[in-house]
């Protein structure tokens, strides 16, 4: 399979894109006004303690508190179970790491327990644990990467412990002690600040996105990494020769005239990944609905017949269907709850296929990922780990009609509302007349289809109602004027 990193700067907004195999697979999109804070690292004061939500909130310098659950206090604070009130105080100074970017209303989500990621190893200074990603399968490989970290904290006598990413696979051990003496020296320098720094400051800050994606995003089958700012792939290039060597022969400046992602097709996929409907190519479409709780995926076969017989028909939109999701949710950067509303099928072979299906395509997805088995409604439950922001939410905003439902009230209903706030006002006021403040659709269809109706409350009222459109007004605004 072949890769590619695009990385589109500008100066409010930076943007990533993956391609495989020529398709658009995941959209990251950083702006100058609204950085990621994962991996930031800062010293907090604690200002409000909740005891039944074992939780605190912390004031980190940011708009919102952020929010500190009980089990992402480092156990050394105090004995597991410990309640939050006997882990810290209103007033305390801490140190704290983002896990998760602030969400909608909600704020950052943090931990005590630091972590510090380089390319090939994250290091957690104060947890001694030694680790490998589950997305290495090879218990060979596995185990060698271990034996390393283990020589390198006993022989240096290392506090904390490390992690080997999934990049560390096949990569020698000078590399990983390279990366072991990197992360050691960063800690240090963090661990300074945080003792020179009295008061609610950003300690360390993790890298700028264009970095990050060469850190996290790089693997050895990214052919080319094309980047459209020559002061960026500069910056590129000194980053790559400094940390990740093997990648810099790959990175190389975009100078056509046709800008970088419309030469991918990238700016129409996003697009696309703003809209409800998907299509499949067998004439199928998924329905995306993204709520607060969770979000829903619907299957449907829509135009597709098939050949043979239903069945057939329903198990091969599901397959079909299960790629597709799993591409939408990388791309955009779905987390949370997701349930997915398979079509019902009755052979449970062709249930075992979908779900292996939909297990084997996010195995390329770097969010974490749990699934359960085929529910007797056909659904499957899904989780995904967020950390950021969806594409959605950074790109767009509710729709002032309707307040982010989807859907506004008719004309109709809102004609009807209307007669019936004429008729409460009726009996609570003595006016000469009403005026009605409208939208253009209300006011034609009182003038038109609701006419009738409009004449007989002006009989039983005893009393005009004069009507004025207003060009402004929602179709579900509207102003009663007593005159």
């Amino acid at each position: 399979m072949s890769e590619e990193v695009l990385i589109n700067i500008t100066p409010p907004e930076t943007r990533v894109a993956v391609i495989e195999n020529g398709v658009v697979q995941e959209i990251i999109i950083e702006r100058a006004e609204r950085c990621g804070l994962v991996g930031n690292i800062y010293k907090g004061r604690v200002c409000r303690v909740l005891p039944g939500m074992q939780a605190a909130f912390v004031d980190i310098g940011l708009e919102r508190a952020a929010f500190l659950h009980a089990s992402d206090i480092h156990a050394a604070c105090g004995p597991n179970g410990a309640q939050i009130y006997e882990l810290v105080h209103e007033g305390d100074l801490i140190v704290v790491q983002v896990v998760k970017d602030p969400l909608g209303t909600k704020g950052a989500r943090l931990t005590t327990n630091i972590s510090i990621a380089s390319r090939y190893l994250v290091y957690m200074p104060k947890v001694a644990t030694t680790g490998v990603s589950q997305k290495i399968e090879d218990e060979e490989e596995r185990r060698r990467l271990r034996e390393i970290l283990q020589r390198q904290v006993e022989r240096e006598g290392i506090e904390g412990g490390f992690i080997a990413r999934t990049a560390a696979e096949g990569v020698g051990e000078e590399a990983i002690e390279k990366e072991v003496a990197f992360l050691r020296k960063l800690w240090t320098g963090i661990r300074e600040r945080c003792a020179n720094t009295s008061r609610i400051a950003l300690i360390h800050d993790d890298l700028p996105l264009a970095l990050r994606a060469l850190r996290d995003l790089v693997t050895p089958e990214v052919e080319r990494i094309r980047i459209d700012s020559r002061t960026m792939v500069e910056k590129a290039l000194d980053f790559a020769s400094s940390y990740i060597p093997d990648i810099a022969p790959r990175i190389e400046h975009y100078q056509g005239e046709r800008p970088l992602f419309d030469l991918y097709g990238v700016e129409e996929e996003i697009r696309k990944a703003l809209q409800r409907k998907v299509a499949l190519k067998s004439g199928g479409h998924l329905v995306i609905d993204q709520t607060e709780a969770m979000t829903t995926i619907d299957v449907n076969t829509g135009a597709f017949v098939g050949h043979r017989n239903l069945e057939e028909t329903i198990f091969k939109t599901n397959l079909e269907a299960a790629q597709a999701i799993c591409r939408q949710l990388r791309l955009r950067n779905l987390g949370g709850i997701i349930i997915i509303d398979f079509i019902d099928m009755t052979e449970e072979e062709h249930k075992r296929q979908v779900l292996r299906a939909l297990e084997k395509c996010l195995a390329r997805d770097h969010a974490k990922t749990q699934i359960s088995e085929v529910s007797s409604l056909g659904l499957v439950e899904m989780t995904r780990k967020r950390t950021r922001e969806s594409l959605e939410h950074i790109l767009c905003e509710p729709c002032p009609c309707c307040g982010g439902r989807g859907s506004i009230k008719t004309a109709q209903t809102t004609c009807y509302e209307i007669f019936r706030e004429i008729l409460r006002e009726s009996r609570q006021f003595e006016v000469k007349t009403f005026l009605v403040l409208a939208s253009p659709e209300v006011v034609d269809r009182l003038l038109d289809e609701e006419s009738a109706h409009l004449a007989e409350l002006e009989e039983f009222i005893g009393r005009p109602i004069k009507l004025q459109a207003e060009a402004l007004y929602t179709q579900e605004q509207y102003d009663i004027v007593l005159i």
